[in-house]
Formats: C-alpha cells, structure tokens, sequence
C-alpha cells in the first residue's frame, strides 16, 4: 500500500498548523492536492512528493549525502515507494538505503504526532535518461537523531556522507528549523 492523497494532506495539515506563516511556500502542493493525481508517484509531473531525513547527531551537526545525479549535498531522502504507507516511512527507508543507517538507529524528537520539521518545494532538473521533464519535488523533511554508527553510502546514488553543521544546509529556514530542536 502506497502513501494516500489522504496522508500528505493530513501531514501537510498538522505541519501547517505547526507552522501556519509557511503557507505560502507550500501552496503549490496544496493546489496539485485538489488535482485527481498521485502525487506519490513519481511520474506525476509537474509536481510530486518526496521524504528526506535530516539526521542530527549528538553534537548537533546534520548528516548529508552527495547526491550522484544532482551534483550537490543534500539531505538523505528520495521518492515515495509503492511499498511505503507514510512519508515518515519513506524517509527512514531513504535514510537506511542512502547512508546505512538502521531506521532502528534514528529516534525521532518527541511529540504527540509526526510533523515534518520542513517541506521544501524545489525544481529538479530534466533528465532524459530517465524520459522525466523538469519537474518540482515537495520534500517532507522529518528530523531524527541519530545513534553512533558507520555510515555506509549507497554508491549508486550517493558519491559519498558527511556530517555537517546545521548551517550548511540547503536552506536558512531548515538549518533554523534544526537550531530549534
């Protein structure tokens, strides 16, 4: 079973009213959710979704990858899965693919639900290889502290894992999202 219209709607509900002046920068994911589409799949374009893990360990710095095919650091994360029921899912499933790390090594900061600690709405480029135009990924990132452990990059996507400090993040908003943890 797949991650539902349904779920993104409600995490996009709870993280909106964690974060309600954020509204305008998801608005393109609130406008394709009235669509009939499955924005969990990946070859809905213009937009779909995707699930990051912004892995904090205990001295506050963030893990990365090296991401092979986009050339730059980001999070650990990737598209939903038909076998993912969340994004939450989908972002420890990403983060144990890309970096090795054992989801039961990630323990997520308490709170009564499971609220992103960011969504991202970014362009990806086109990449005729995989016949995917240029297209916009919306990134439910879900914060986790992490267990000391090996990284192990998954080579076929990632080029290499690094942890990093908070500000050196893809974003401002993100990296004071984690300095607010």
């Amino acid at each position: 079973m797949t991650v539902t219209q349904q779920e993104i709607s409600a995490v996009l509900t709870r993280y909106l009213s964690t974060h309600p002046d954020r509204a305008i920068d998801v608005a393109p994911l609130a406008d394709a959710l009235a669509m009939p589409r499955d924005l969990a799949s990946r070859a809905t374009f213009p937009l779909h979704v995707t699930a990051s893990a912004a892995g904090i360990d205990a001295t506050g710095r963030v893990l990365m990858i090296h991401h092979r095919a986009l050339d730059r650091w980001l999070l650990p994360g990737g598209h939903v899965e038909p076998t993912d029921r969340t994004l939450y899912g989908a972002a420890l499933r990403e983060l144990e693919e890309e970096t090795g790390i054992p989801w039961q090594h990630a323990v997520s900061p308490p709170t009564h639900d499971v609220t992103p600690l960011d969504i991202d709405i970014h362009e990806i480029p086109a990449n005729p290889a995989k016949g995917e135009p240029r297209h916009w990924h919306a990134d439910f990132r879900f914060a986790f502290w992490l267990k000391d452990t090996d990284l192990v990059p998954q080579l076929e996507e990632v080029t290499a894992c690094a942890w990093q400090p908070a500000s050196e993040l893809p974003t401002a908003r993100l990296a004071a999202s984690i300095a607010a943890l």
